[in-house]
């Protein structure tokens, strides 16, 4: 499997390029705030076709290029319904401060791209010869989603890579004290949904380094049993 990642923008979103072996086409995941340009890199260098773009969640440090990119290659933007409208209204899921900044670093309004699917609904997405599992894990905001990939690689201990978003991090989780988050819908996410996960599955995260279930499982101190409680 062909994987790049980089961080981009104000808030060093995670942007992921991801391509089934030998496979010219590819799937691009998170493409924030000035992440076009590195993602343009990627895909003349390894001489690679995107066939969709696909948002974790719908705030603009995850979204921000999305449109450029899905309307450049003339391919459809993959985003849970519950966050469609931040397509648009960036401001709508942001702090204050949050929205002052988006406002100084946009050159313009946001629009959708020509083309727009929904995640509702679906367990599984094929783009690419990959296969995709879709998640839903609401609380950080309503339309959050988990996507999985299954893997094979030099690491056994690995079989799962799943592309977290803001949902959960290299020990911490995302927070809910932005317009669209709720911490009583993201704890039941937490419990029901994060730790459900196989300890087999490296999670890549919309910030910071990767990590495995298996380490946020025993050292993510919001995954702990006494904070599943709270």
């Amino acid at each position: 499997m062909f994987l790049a990642s980089f961080a981009t923008g104000q808030w060093q979103a995670n942007c992921y390029v991801v391509a089934a072996p030998g496979v010219a086409e590819c799937v691009v995941i998170d493409a924030g705030q000035g992440a076009a340009p590195s993602i343009r890199q990627v895909l003349a260098e390894h001489q690679l076709r995107p066939k969709g773009v696909l948002a974790t969640h719908g705030h603009f440090d995850h979204v921000a290029d999305a449109a450029e990119i899905a309307d450049e290659y003339n391919v459809p933007l993959w985003i849970h319904s519950a966050d469609r409208d931040l397509l648009t209204e960036p401001a709508a899921g942001l702090s204050p401060e949050g929205a002052a900044l988006v406002k100084q670093v946009l050159r313009s309004p946001m629009a959708e791209p020509a083309r727009v699917e929904e995640f509702d609904g679906l367990t599984e997405l094929t783009l690419a010869r990959l296969r995709f599992s879709v998640t839903h894990a609401p609380g950080h905001t309503g339309g959050s989603v988990l996507l999985g990939l299954d893997y094979r690689g030099r690491n056994a201990q690995i079989d799962r890579i799943v592309f977290s978003g803001d949902v959960v991090f290299a020990g911490s989780v995302g927070r809910t004290d932005l317009p669209g988050g709720d911490p009583r819908v993201m704890a039941a996410t937490l419990r029901d949904v994060v730790l459900a996960l196989p300890d087999t599955a490296a999670l890549l995260p919309g910030h910071g380094p990767q990590t495995s279930m298996a380490r946020e499982r025993l050292e993510n101190p919001y995954l702990q049993p006494a904070a599943m409680r709270n």
